[in-house]
């Protein structure tokens, strides 16, 4: 039996939670080639490169959406992997996924571009011809966070339109993930208690405190912890990864140690690494 523990300390994303995966082992050529299976290539590239985070070496893993205008961003290192698909041309931008605002790993979601409803991503994932197991697994998130969407929202979640979730990047996070786990043949995921933030965010419906609504409502069953971090540490893509794909939260299980993978965040702390810890065991 293969154990995946997420080792949350400072929080949980779909980019941190990709780059972890890859940092511990995860084969970049199997993530690559059955993303391209959901046929929107033409909208990103995808991009690895190391970071060191308080002394951590961490994986960054980046969504770069083909059609953004340019960012640049100084990561300080001079260690980029650039996996480039030829999708258009070169943008540095900021990796992130829901609400429009800045939290601790700087996903920003002001832009519009390709939001879609939950059934046009079940039709995109049905399509796609990915293995049963990943399909189901990428199912069971997006239904997971609209429910949340629906719930907040007072709507049927199959009317459910996914503002920032729905992008590109996100879908690319979540699926990503999926297969990963998947080709790591693991059976049982543990995460630790999840740490979401604190203060206020601004959202597309205004400014709301940490917890972000739908953060909140996929985190119930849950344990969360406190934590002083300002900002939203752990993102809807995150708490939908690990509502649905967590089988049991708490300390790192009795097992033996395979490997050991960091996945960061792109802000830097004082106090500590804003990464996300994987452990694979059996």
């Amino acid at each position: 039996m293969k154990t995946l523990y997420l080792d949350c300390f400072s929080g949980i994303s779909g980019d941190m939670t990709i780059g972890a995966l890859l940092d511990l082992g995860a084969d970049y050529s199997v993530l690559e080639r059955d993303i391209a299976k959901l046929n929107i290539e033409s909208e990103y590239k995808l991009k690895t490169y190391n970071v060191v985070k308080q002394g951590v070496s961490a994986t960054k893993f980046d969504v770069l959406l083909t059609h953004e205008e340019e960012h640049h961003h100084d990561y300080g290192h001079d260690h980029s992997h650039d996996h480039d698909h030829n999708h258009g041309h070169e943008h540095d931008h900021s990796h992130d996924h829901v609400h429009g605002h800045h939290h601790g790993h700087d996903h920003d979601h002001s832009h519009d571009h390709h939001h879609r409803h939950y059934t046009d991503i079940v039709d995109m994932i049905n399509r796609a011809e990915l293995n049963e197991n990943v399909t189901k697994m990428a199912l069971s998130v997006f239904e997971k966070i609209g429910r949340a969407e629906a719930k907040i929202h007072n709507m049927p979640f199959e009317k459910v339109h996914f503002h920032e979730v729905g992008a590109v990047d996100s879908i690319v996070d979540i699926v990503g993930a999926c297969i990963l786990i998947d080709s790591l043949n693991v059976t049982r995921i543990v995460s630790s208690p999840v740490p979401v933030g604190n203060g206020r965010i601004r959202i597309a419906h205004g400014i709301y405190p940490v917890p972000a609504p739908a953060t909140l409502e996929l985190l119930k069953g849950i344990p969360i912890q406190e934590t002083a971090i300002k900002g939203e540490v752990t993102t809807p893509t995150g708490g939908g990864i690990l509502a649905a794909l967590a089988n049991d939260f708490g300390p790192m299980p009795s097992f033996v140690v395979e490997s050991v993978g960091y996945g960061a965040g792109t802000k830097d702390f004082p106090d500590h690494p804003n990464v996300l810890r994987a452990v694979l065991g059996s």
